[in-house]
This record gives structure tokens, C-alpha cells and sequence, in this order.
């Protein structure tokens, strides 16, 4: 794929302006209290999966409506003492799969939760979280345009709140420091960390790659991949929706929830990409205002930096908080 977005120079000063709705902060804080109304009954179960040097724990937790979310809890073995802890979020239509698939944290020397994404998981890896109360099993894409004509029903109200959720998740136990939380997650698993560490101030670190779910209205204007197409294909039936469907994406925009995280962030970006542009991932990471670096992967799509990425990731957080 050639590039076709803007110019590496035009990528670094696009800051396109934040029409953001005037009640953005009381809707996500109305959001934010109801969810508290039900208990977190975090559960942790022992999980058997023959592996020698962590601890992999079954995790549910209430998320959004007290509704049952799973993950994966993994830490090294014998843990002593708290530990730096990384929360991941997956990407569109994947699910928590096993936990042989993801050891490279752990094995790092971090606490690790990766959170299921409720509904999703029959695409790429599996899930086993349904999106209740509709008892929706998880299933194939697309969730972009569930609930789409208000924010109160939009799909990812609930799914912001669930990983918020996780974050307070891993707070309940030991062997988590929580001043040394880190949040991180490709595609839409980087747009669940920006919306996260915009949520909860207490993120120390957000590391976002090839973040989905940024600068809606570009990002459907000029992607000509799924998913963001499932919405062009949605307002080319429903042509009078434009502006109701744009009015409710303004509440899940990432660029507002990048503006106001505290932490220090760490993003990755794909100037080839065709399914989330280069620049919807600029115009989120020009409006982080805390310290933040951007790693560039010039000849990629989609995938980013792959595997040398989380090395690059896991290389950041020890020089951080271990070395």
C-alpha cells in the first residue's frame, strides 16, 4: 500500500480542533457513577495451563451495567513484592483467547491483565464474554453502529466503562503497584487504553498502537477499510442519520480522552495504515499534553510495529520503572 494520507511534516502539526460536546465531562461522569452503583466482585480463580515460570488467574469483574467481564491475570512467579502492571485491551473482534498468547509482559517482570472485549472474540481469537443484558454471545463484527443513534445506547459507552473497570480490577491485588499502571492495546485496544487513561487519572503510562476509534468524521471520510466503513456503509442507507450519527461519535472520540489523560504516553503509528490513517493517530497524540514520544513505522499498514513493537513497548516501561 503507497502512501496516501498526509506528509510525515503535515502529520506532526495536525491538531485538528476538539468540537467536543458541553456535557462530554458530566456524561462520562454520570456513566462513571451508575457503573459504581454495583460492586467490582473481582474474582480471581487459579487457571492450570502447564506453565512453569508465571501464575495465570481466570479473572471476572463487574463492568459496565454490573455486567460479568473476563480477562487473564498473570504475574511471574513467587511475586514478593508489587510489581509494575500493564492492562491490555484487544483489538476489533478478538477475544481473551488462552494465556499462552500473552506472556510477553509477564515474563518481563510486570503484573499483566488483559481484559475480554464484551460481545466481540469470534473473529481473529476467541472471547467469552457475551454483551449482556441483550445476552448477545460474542460473535463476528460489526459493533460499530450498535445503539449509534444515542450516546446513552452507543455500543462503546459500555465498552469504555469495562476498561476502566479493569484498571480498578488489578488494583485489588498485591502484587500491583498502583502508581506504576500502564495501559496499552493495538487498533481498538489502543483506542481502550486513550479512552481509559482519559477516565482514570491514576494511569501512570498509555501506550496506544495504531489506535482505532480517533477522529471519527476523517477517519470515515478516508478509510477504505473496515472497520470505520462499517459507519459509511450504515449513513449511505441511513442518509438523513449524518449528522445524529457524528453528534453521538463526538462522545467516544478519542481525541478528547487523549487531551485529558495525565499520563505519560508512548504511541505507535503506521503511515501506510488503511484501516486507522496516520493522521487520526496524529490528531489524537497532538492533543496529549503530558510528556509523549510516537514511534513511526514508515512502510507499514495496519500492523504497525508487530512483535519488534512490543519489544520496543516492554524496552520502555523497564527503562522506566526498573532499570
Amino acid at each position: 500500500m503507497p502512501l496516501f494520507d498526509m506528509s510525515l511534516l503535515e502529520l506532526e502539526t495536525y491538531t485538528p480542533p476538539r468540537d467536543e460536546p458541553r456535557d462530554f465531562d458530566s456524561f462520562w461522569q454520570h456513566t462513571i457513577e451508575k457503573t459504581e452503583q454495583h460492586e467490582l466482585n473481582a474474582v480471581f480463580e487459579p487457571a492450570d495451563f502447564g506453565l512453569a515460570t508465571v501464575d495465570v488467574y481466570d479473572v471476572s469483574f463487574a463492568g459496565f451495567g454490573g455486567q460479568t467481564i473476563k480477562g487473564w491475570f498473570i504475574v511471574p512467579k513467587n511475586t514478593s513484592s508489587p510489581l509494575p502492571t500493564v492492562v491490555e485491551y484487544i483489538g476489533y473482534g478478538g477475544g481473551r483467547g488462552f494465556p499462552t498468547e500473552w506472556l510477553g509482559f509477564p515474563s518481563s517482570g510486570f503484573a499483566y491483565m488483559v481484559m475480554d472485549t464484551r460481545g466481540q472474540g469470534s473473529k481473529w481469537r476467541r472471547g467469552d464474554t457475551p454483551d449482556m443484558p441483550n445476552g448477545a454471545n460474542p460473535s463476528t463484527p460489526g459493533f460499530m453502529t450498535q445503539g449509534i443513534l444515542d450516546p446513552e445506547t452507543y455500543y462503546y459507552r459500555r465498552l469504555y466503562v469495562d476498561a476502566s473497570r479493569a484498571i480498578e480490577t488489578v488494583k485489588t491485588r498485591d502484587e500491583v503497584d498502583h502508581s506504576r499502571i500502564a495501559v496499552t492495546g493495538g487498533s481498538q485496544g489502543g483506542g481502550l487504553a486513550i479512552a481509559a487513561a482519559g477516565l482514570v487519572p491514576e494511569v501512570a503510562v498509555c501506550m496506544p498502537d495504531v489506535p482505532f476509534l480517533q477522529n471519527f468524521r476523517r477517519a470515515v471520510e478516508i478509510t477504505p477499510d473496515p472497520p470505520y466503513t462499517e459507519i459509511a456503509t450504515y449513513l449511505s442507507i441511513h442518509r438523513e442519520k449524518i449528522e445524529t450519527i457524528f453528534a453521538t461519535l463526538n462522545y467516544f472520540d478519542g481525541i478528547h480522552f487523549a487531551a485529558r489523560m495525565k499520563a505519560r504516553a508512548y504511541y505507535s503509528v503506521g503511515l501506510m495504515d488503511t484501516i486507522c490513517p496516520a493522521s487520526t493517530v496524529y490528531a489524537s497524540y497532538n492533543h496529549v499534553t503530558t510528556e509523549k514520544d510516537i514511534k513511526i513505522y514508515h512502510f507499514n499498514n495496519h500492523e504497525g510495529g508487530g512483535a519488534d513493537h512490543l519489544i520496543e513497548k516492554i524496552r520502555f516501561l523497564r527503562n522506566m520503572w526498573m532499570s
